[in-house]
This record gives C-alpha cells, sequence and structure tokens, in this order.
C-alpha cells in the first residue's frame, strides 16, 4: 500500500505546514548547537577544499560514553622518549608519562616497540633496540624487561596497550653503505643476517635500508615477531603503521624479488601490493590462532597514510590530490577494510580542514563513508605536532574533534605524539584539544 496525506488524514496544505515547521526547528537546532566554520578572515571553508565547494558544518554533538581516545608513544630516534641507563630511572620516567596520560582523559597508549628491525623488549627473534639504552643488543639490567612494566602501569591506570610496529624499516637514513650500515648492527639482528632481504634506497646524500617485503622470508619473521608479542605479553592489540614500500618511487630496486617470487606474473604495482597484503593476512592469522589457544582478545589495527586514493585517478577514491597509498606505497587499505582483515583502521588525516587538496572534512567522511558497517572500527589520526603550520588555527584539533563526535561511525582518535602533547612547552591549541577531551 502506498500511502499518502489523505490516507494517514493529513490534507496537503497541513502537510507543507509541517515540513516548513520541521524546517525552521530544524534550522533553529543547528543555529543553537553548531556552526559553519569559517576562517580568520570570515570566509566559510569548503568541505574538501577545491573538490567540493559544501561548507563544513560543525555541531556541538556530546562526547559518546566510549570514545578512544589513544596517543602515540614513538621511540624511534627517541622521540618521544629518552634513553635510559638504569632501570629505575626508566620506571620513574614511565610512570611520569603514564600519569600524565590518564591525568588527560586518555584511554590508549600506541607504543612502539618495534622502531628498527629491533625490539623494544626481551626477544628470542631481534635485538634489544638502541633506542632504549643507546646500545643495541643491551640494557642497563640484563634482568629487566622494559615491556611488562610499561603494559602493567598502562592497566593498572585504564589504559589499553597497542604494541606499534614498524615491520620492514631497518633504518630511515644512514650515510653509511648497506653493508656498512649492517655491521653497526647487532649481530643476531634479522637484517645483519640476512643481507640478501634487505632493499637500499638512495635518497640524495642518505639511505634508507628496509626489509623487502616481496620475500616470504621477510613475512615469516615478521608473522613471528608478532607471534612472540602476542603469546609472551599482555597486549591488547598489534598495531602496523604507514611504512610499507617507501614513500618515494623505489625504481628497480626489488627486481630480483619480483622475478623470483612472482608465481602469478602479476604486474609490478599488483604484485608489490599483494605483498603488502600478505603481511596483514599473516598478522591476522597469527592473531586470531593466538587468541583462540590462549583465550585472548589481541586485536589488529593499522595506521595508514590518510589517501587510499584520488578520486580524479581511481574510482571510488576521495576528493583529495595528494600522495596515494594504494599506488605509491603498495598498500590496499580500502581492500583491508572490506575484507575485514583488521579490527581498527587509524588512517593519520595529518590536514586542517582549509586544506585545498586534502582537506580533513572531505577525508574524514570518506573513511566513514568505507568503514560504515564493514566492521571495522574507525579512529582518526589528528596531528597536534601540525599547530603553528600555516593554515592552522589553534581551534583546528578541537573542529576535528566536533566533527567526529557527530559521525557514528568515528570511535575515536590517536594523537601525534606524546611530546606534542605533554611537553614542556605545549601549544594553545593542545591546551584547548586537552580541556575540549576533559
Amino acid at each position: 500500500m502506498v500511502l499518502t496525506y489523505k490516507n494517514i488524514g493529513i490534507t496537503v496544505s497541513a502537510a507543507f505546514r509541517i515540513s516548513v515547521l520541521l524546517f525552521l526547528a530544524f534550522v533553529t537546532t543547528a543555529e543553537c548547537c553548531g556552526e559553519i566554520l569559517t576562517d580568520a578572515h570570515g570566509r566559510k571553508i569548503r568541505f574538501a577544499g577545491k573538490y567540493d565547494p559544501r561548507p563544513v558544518f560543525l555541531t556541538n554533538a556530546p562526547a559518546p560514553r566510549r570514545e578512544f581516545r589513544g596517543i602515540w608513544i614513538s621511540t624511534v630516534k627517541n622521540l618521544d622518549i629518552p634513553p635510559y641507563r638504569s632501570a629505575a630511572a626508566f620506571r620513574s620516567g614511565i610512570r611520569s608519562m603514564l600519569d600524565k596520560i590518564a591525568a588527560a582523559k586518555f584511554n590508549a597508549v600506541i607504543f612502539q616497540v618495534r622502531p628498527h628491525s629491533d625490539a623494544y623488549y626481551h626477544s628470542a627473534l631481534s635485538p634489544v633496540s638502541r633506542c632504549y639504552s643507546g646500545y643495541e643488543g643491551k640494557t642497563p639490567d640484563l634482568n629487566f624487561d622494559p615491556l611488562p612494566f610499561i603494559i602493567s602501569e598502562a592497566h593498572k591506570r585504564g589504559l589499553e596497550f597497542h604494541a606499534w610496529l614498524n615491520p620492514y624499516r631497518v633504518t630511515g637514513d644512514t650515510t653509511l653503505s648497506k653493508n656498512a650500515y649492517l655491521q653497526t648492527l647487532y649481530r643476531s639482528n634479522f637484517a645483519r643476517l640476512n643481507p640478501d632481504k634487505v632493499l637500499a634506497f638512495r635518497q640524495g646524500k642518505t639511505t634508507s635500508l628496509f626489509l623487502d617485503p616481496g620475500n616470504p622470508a621477510v613475512v615469516n619473521h615478521l608473522g613471528e615477531v608478532v607471534r612472540e608479542l602476542v603469546v609472551k605479553y599482555n597486549i591488547d592489540a598489534i598495531h602496523i603503521d604507514d611504512y610499507f614500500y617507501p614513500y618515494e618511487n623505489i625504481g628497480t630496486l626489488d627486481a630480483a624479488t619480483f622475478r623470483r617470487f612472482n608465481p602469478s606474473r602479476l604486474q609490478l604495482g599488483d604484485w608489490r601490493r599483494q605483498n603488502t597484503e600478505n603481511l596483514i593476512i599473516r598478522i591476522r592469522q597469527v592473531i586470531d590462532r593466538e587468541n583462540r589457544r590462549l583465550n585472548k582478545k589481541v586485536r589488529f589495527g593499522v595506521s595508514p597514510f590518510g589517501i587510499w586514493a584520488n578520486g580524479s585517478k581511481i574510482r571510488g577514491g576521495s576528493p583529495t590530490g595528494g600522495k596515494q597509498t594504494y599506488s605509491d606505497l603498495y598498500a590496499d587499505t580500502r581492500k583491508w577494510v572490506k575484507k575485514r582483515y583488521i579490527d581498527y583502521i587509524a588512517p593519520q588525516l595529518y590536514w586542517q580542514f582549509s586544506h585545498e587538496k586534502a582537506a580533513y572534512a572531505g577525508l574524514a567522511q570518506w573513511w566513514c563513508d568505507t568503514t560504515r558497517n564493514s566492521g571495522v572500527k574507525l579512529y582518526t589520526g589528528l596531528a597536534p605536532y601540525r599547530l603553528g603550520s600555516p593554515g592552522w588555527s589553534e581551534n583546528e584539533l578541537v573542529n576535528q574533534l566536533r566533527f567526529n563526535r557527530a559521525r557514528p561511525e568515528i570511535s575515536g582518535a590517536i594523537f601525534f605524539s606524546y611530546r606534542h602533547v605533554f611537553g614542556a612547552r605545549p601549544h594553545r591549541g593542545v591546551r584547548k584539544m586537552l580541556n575540549h577531551i576533559r
């Protein structure tokens, strides 16, 4: 049966009046509970920069009862944590950090346990990271494993602990040759033991070294790294960051691997995407198997570069014009969501609302559409470190949180990084953001 206004006892004129009243009620509510976002000159900020001229509307939706609030703690280059000379000093420093995080109403730490081809814990597979004490393979106290202490202290404060791994990176930059740098690594380092499985990428005067994603032995090793963490430690999640293939074109560095390990005769781009997918699938399988065996509930999350693909280049892409994870980093992150290989995704949306080619609103909405009804949680990666940059207002992070809270698909946010939020002189915009969270 098709309902008409007459079927339900409402005349057309009455229905029109009701529609007008509903519209006015909506407008009144919008005026009371939110506003159109404008820049410092009072101009309306466009939803997706040059790609969508609609204005951005912000509401004052309250924080949901359960909102994920994570913070990245980076150990690489000692960005957030200094090297420690004693276990006692380490314990004191960690307690102080976690006290600040908990007091600010965060509920999760994403702690970098594998900054290079190493371990910020005692491992049978990798040497202790030089980021811990300043010397790879060595700790101030041989009997002290830092990771159980960090996890325990986090849990005492009601904080989830996500073990953050950079799977492939051996070093971000060195002036040494590949072989010379590998000889500086501890004798048990997988990269030193397997130089044929390490690729060297030259950028200007420095070289980056990374494990070859196309070599099955690398995938097997990384699967065992994850297994050790899941089995040995009381972690809440495994977390992979955005460094898959390098951000710059690597040319034919992996030509030999391509010829040797390509039984399906895939094109180079498809083959590289398959390689990163193989790693994601392996990690998924390892976590699921150990969860069943040990009755654990460890989750799996990825925090990729924020643009999967530009809509002008690939059908279904976002209203953006930047570097693409799909074709530049060879990581099909949208597919990982659709196939539910992961439990959550935290795209790094490190751009402001007013960005012309990667506007926050357009990208965040695209990820909402992508994850909707997928069963994969969406957290947006936010950038306190960018505050003070051109185009960033001191209200940027607060406004991004307001935008998030009006969208049920977004379950929270993760902030990069600890020192930019809790450093000695945080930006005024950070203080505003913390007040907003509280």
